[in-house]
């Protein structure tokens, strides 16, 4: 067979497989969706087990750590407070006191912390195995310009939850735990309580690091523009402080440590939505 004819051929194979694709109906999306979903529900179920039997390490090293001084942010704020001489900037020196008042609050607690770790653990599967249903949607090109995605998201993701747990959590807890109302009324955490500030928290921010993904994404179907969210920033940057006003003790230091990486993330955005406009418009140019 001539190399003409293997072309031939191998053309012909490309036009048949490529109708196939496009013919699928509504149903046959939702059944390939529902498989991705199961897979990525496997991969989270397999982790949750294996967090669920790691019962000591997950409560004691890592949810119940925060609250304790012993905690590293906690030793490295003790240590500023050392440096400066100032008392306020200690935080969570005296262990948070908390309570279960279920009766199943311990076990059912077990479960949830297991499945959010799972989660977690899980996630650069649960990213991949969306980027798996949504890239025979994606032209060649945009296919090579993503090809990068799951890793950064998951890398981005991770990143934001170890920011959310090392830093906005033990600050969390310190100002939520020790506010008083009235002396005569003392905090007794219930678990539920706690486990859900800490879960939430490290969840948003991992969220939040998402930012730039975002951007692309809402950048490249004509959402947002670099110009939308530079006239717009000066409404980010105080959505930011109050956000980070909101999480932290009422001191202006907590409230730069945790705005500040919310303003990088804002500004890769943008930078991220330019390139990607600039680019449309020299494709849409070329055409």
């Amino acid at each position: 067979m001539s190399d003409g004819e293997n072309r031939e051929e191998q053309t012909t194979k490309k036009k048949v497989k490529k109708p196939k694709q496009a013919e699928m109906s509504f149903l046959d999306h939702l059944e390939e969706l529902r498989w991705h979903i199961v897979r990525s529900a496997g991969a989270i179920f397999i982790f949750a087990i294996v967090a669920f039997v790691m019962k000591e390490f997950i409560f004691d090293t890592i949810i119940l750590k925060p609250r304790l001084p012993e905690f590293w942010t906690n030793r490295m704020f003790s240590k500023l407070g050392d440096l400066v001489g100032s008392e306020a900037v200690k935080i969570n020196q005296i262990p948070l006191k908390m309570q279960s008042i279920n009766i199943a609050g311990q076990f059912s607690t077990h479960i949830l912390v297991s499945i959010i770790a799972g989660f977690i653990v899980a996630s650069p599967v649960v990213f991949y195995e969306f980027w798996r249903f949504v890239k025979p949607a994606l032209y060649d090109k945009e296919k090579k310009h993503a090809g990068g995605a799951v890793f950064f998201t998951s890398i981005l993701f991770l990143m934001g939850v170890l920011f959310g747990y090392f830093l906005i959590v033990p600050l969390s807890i310190h100002f939520l735990g020790t506010y008083q109302v009235s002396a005569d009324v003392e905090n007794m955490i219930n678990l539920r309580s706690y486990i859900g500030s800490v879960t939430s928290i490290s969840l948003a921010a991992g969220v939040v690091f998402l930012l730039p993904i975002f951007s692309y994404f809402l950048s490249k179907v004509g959402l947002i523009t670099p110009k939308f969210m530079k006239t717009y920033r000066k409404h980010a940057y105080v959505i930011m402080l109050l956000l980070s006003a909101v999480i932290t003790p009422p001191d202006i230091f907590s409230q730069i440590m945790v705005c500040f990486p919310l303003v990088v993330l804002y500004e890769i955005g943008i930078v991220i939505s330019r390139h990607v406009v600039k680019k449309r418009e020299k494709e849409m140019d070329e055409m």
